[in-house]
């Protein structure tokens, strides 16, 4: 059985994600929960897998770094994969993702969340642990924006995972790795690109975060994601990864740019067979700034708590929403055609030279990965992202 196959067999049965490992079966998360086949798959066979979705080019860097991040479409689905090492060989980590358009109605969430993009500048947090739908509620946001207003709005992503069709909004999406080095030269670049919406995928270190909060600052309204489980607990993370000296001017800068936070998680429920994500939302009152401003973040949990009338929203009052709510949209009934990239509709775009290019490295060539034969006869450099399997013909080397 191919990589395609095992997508595709993960797509039929509603699998979020798909974890393959030597000597292991295939792993499955349906509805947050792992299955796992019969069968175990041989190291050989995904070691032969990962050669090949990374092909030739791509395989030294891969024999030198011990992982790799890209997205491809597979079988008309559209994946995020991580290609790992492990200690029984080479292992495969996918996130399949919708192929249908993400919204706000067709990922059930409050109609409320259309408030936030009315502002012309600020930042909108969207946090919450990993799995529970981030990425689909970002997406949802830029596409309401881009269904109603005429706007510019540039994206930063690694990878990209949904591809936006323009239709009243002007889109540029640039993912890290393939369109631009990193997270920081994208965010210097947009304040050059004459942006009206900015779309950071993760604020993951504090440069990407600090230039995130100045971008913010400047008449750009920006959507950002962060791992928390609540809406304090992002703000305190934000201000917290910053040097103990400088974090009251951050909270501060943090404070006069917030416009929302909005903290979702998934939760199963088994009358709709379906998982719908349950929200937090913190508005940016006044009463919220002044405790930013101060970092009194244990405070925030009494205004989400008293803030209806300002629009939040606590988990135990968005539950009871959810609890008396009866229009819900069920997936694959959406009247919106399904808008998947795939290899023929979406051909790569044209190479420019490589950002950073490695030198050769003698040793490169004597490290084949322990499960197997590595090619470990090319030049090392950068790992290209690039959902177009055919993206490896087209690649040039420096001095090639």
């Amino acid at each position: 059985m191919d990589l395609e196959s095992l997508v595709n067999l993960a797509a039929q049965n509603g699998a979020s994600d798909l974890h393959l490992e030597p000597g292991l079966p295939p792993a499955f998360r349906v509805r947050g929960t792992l299955k796992t086949a019969e069968e175990a798959l041989p190291a050989k066979v995904l070691l032969e897998m990962a050669h090949q979705v990374l092909g030739e080019d791509h395989w030294p860097q891969f024999v030198e770094r011990r992982s790799a991040d890209f997205s491809r479409t597979l079988r008309g689905v559209r994946c995020r994969i991580n290609v790992l090492q492990t200690s029984r060989g080479v292992g495969f980590a996918i996130r399949l993702l919708t192929s249908f358009q993400a919204t706000l109605e067709s990922l059930n969430l409050h109609p409320d969340l259309k408030k936030l993009i009315t502002h012309s500048h600020g930042l909108i947090l969207v946090s919450g642990p990993t799995g529970s739908g981030k990425s689909s509620t970002l997406a949802a946001l830029i596409q309401e924006i881009n269904l109603t207003d005429t706007r510019h709005i540039v994206t930063i992503e690694s990878p990209i995972e949904y591809t936006f069709r323009p239709r009243r909004s002007y889109i540029r999406q640039r993912e890290v790795g393939r369109d631009t080095p990193s997270f920081e030269q994208a965010l210097l670049d947009a304040l050059r690109e004459d942006p009206d919406v900015l779309m950071v995928g993760e604020m993951r270190d504090p440069e990407t975060m600090r230039l995130t909060l100045n971008a913010s600052e400047t008449g750009h309204l920006v959507l950002a994601t962060v791992h928390s489980s609540t809406c304090a607990e992002a703000l305190q993370r934000v201000v917290s990864a910053f040097p103990s000296e400088i974090q009251s001017g951050v909270a501060a800068q943090l404070a006069d740019a917030l416009v929302a936070v909005v903290t979702q998680r998934l939760r199963f429920r088994p009358e709709l067979n379906i998982r719908v994500p349950e929200c937090e939302i913190l508005m940016a009152s006044h009463a919220v700034k002044s405790f930013i401003r101060n970092r009194d973040f244990f405070k925030i949990v009494s205004s989400l708590e008293t803030g209806a009338e300002h629009g939040m929203w606590t988990f135990q009052r968005y539950r009871t929403w959810l609890e008396n709510r009866t229009n819900w949209h069920m997936p694959g009934k959406s009247t919106e055609a399904a808008e998947v990239e795939t290899a023929e509709t979406s051909p790569p775009p044209p190479m420019l030279p490589v950002f950073t290019p490695a030198a050769r490295n003698p040793k490169l060539e004597k490290k084949p990965l322990p499960t197997g034969p590595g090619d470990g006869t090319r030049a090392p450099g950068r790992i290209e992202i690039e959902p177009d399997m055919e993206f490896g013909k087209i690649l040039k080397r420096p001095g090639e």
